[in-house]
């Protein structure tokens, strides 16, 4: 649904096209069929794309916060040309999302740059340390956790979009056809079920009793994200956080290699995550939602690096002490050369690259590791 920029009474008109003769209520696999054989030349793509996560995503809405947080500093963007918020030596995921739906970089919310048109084409909401519960990562400082993200998602649902989208009936098919992408939940485990001298939630739930807690929290959220318009959901699940330098650091590793007792902890969130994308597809009449797999693919680039590019699969290439895990990187800190052959970019995010093979398995055509069908898809329809 590309937007027409053409100023009308302060009203944008917006093309609603769209290239599938039924709503998406109808049968997934009638929409999985469909969706094959329609040339995409032919198939109108979705108007924008809100985004909702923490510093995997974050592109720059720690910036504006009082937060120890932050990556707006060198070496952070050293590949992407500056420092920007980015937790990344470059792009993230959802910037790679965003270039490959067609869509330029959404802006952070609390930049200035959400205050122009370029809202039309979505906003990023995702906040550095942020988390399905609110207690998630307080140890930062400020944050803007999934349920404040929601709230400013409805103040541009409610107060800004308005502005340029005065026709209600408009403004709701717009909603419905642009593309909600939610990367949350990373932070609950290691800023906060997995530091128990900060934080009483792992003495308080088993694993699995915490995972129902997250995913009970989180189905709410989203269907508060479904009462204010949003239809089309893409939901990320947990990478391998046991393989992050930081963990190795924190559990002493004396192999480098991942620790499973992490990974099984995490394991049981994504193991409810996967059903509950199909249970709310049934439940919200109209919504679409998208499960991603990035454990899969990461665990994969860890044990089988070569296949993938990379040579070093358990240090930070920029951080400090074992594996670069005891402390992520510093300002003006010396990162690694070798960049693209490094998997972990600080203590806890990956490189550029591999941002770009976990976006490439979700958001483009040749995608494998979405379902039921892939976010590229699901722009489509």
């Amino acid at each position: 649904m590309d937007l027409i920029n053409k100023k009308k009474k302060k009203n944008y008109n917006l093309d609603m096209r769209v290239c599938f003769p039924f709503s998406t209520n109808l049968s997934i696999l009638l929409v999985i069929m469909i969706s094959f054989f329609i040339p995409i030349s032919e198939c109108a793509k979705a108007p924008a794309i809100f985004i909702f996560g923490d510093s995997l995503i974050d592109n720059g809405n720690n910036n504006h916060l009082p937060s120890i947080a932050k990556a707006n500093y060198f070496p952070y963007g050293i590949d992407y040309g500056m420092p920007t918020g980015r937790f990344s030596n470059g792009l993230t995921v959802m910037d790679y999302a965003a270039k490959w739906l067609g869509f330029p970089f959404p802006p952070p919310y609390l930049s200035l740059q959400s205050k122009t048109m370029k809202i039309l084409k979505g906003v990023n909401y995702a906040s550095a340390a942020a988390g399905i519960l609110d207690e998630t990562g307080r140890h930062y400082g400020g944050r803007v956790a999934f349920n404040g993200q929601i709230k400013l998602f409805e103040k541009t649902v409610k107060l800004e979009l308005p502005m340029l989208i005065s026709d209600n009936e408009v403004l709701s098919k717009y909603l419905a056809n642009s593309i909600f992408l939610i990367n949350i939940g990373s932070n609950d485990y290691i800023n906060n079920y997995l530091l128990p001298n900060m934080y009483t939630s792992s003495k308080i739930y088993s694993p699995k009793v915490f995972a129902r807690l997250l995913i009970n929290t989180f189905t709410d959220q989203l269907t508060r994200l479904y009462r204010v318009g949003a239809r089309k959901m893409v939901l990320v699940g947990i990478g391998p956080l046991g393989c992050i330098p930081s963990q190795l650091s924190m559990n002493n590793s004396t192999t480098g290699l991942c620790i499973q007792r992490v990974n099984d902890i995490v394991s049981a969130f994504n193991q409810l995550l996967l059903p509950l994308s199909t249970s709310l597809n049934s439940t919200l009449p109209g919504s679409f939602f998208v499960y991603h797999n990035t454990y899969d693919t990461f665990f994969d680039m860890v044990n089988n690096p070569s296949n993938y590019g990379f040579t070093v699969t358990n240090e930070a290439c920029c951080g400090s002490g074992k594996y670069g895990g005891t402390m992520s990187c510093l300002p003006y800190q010396q990162p690694c050369n070798a960049r693209d052959k490094f998997i972990f970019w600080d203590s806890f995010h990956p490189t550029q690259a591999v941002n770009a093979i976990i976006a490439q398995r979700c958001y483009t055509p040749s995608a494998t590791q979405c379902y039921p069908i892939s976010a590229y898809q699901l722009s489509l329809l």
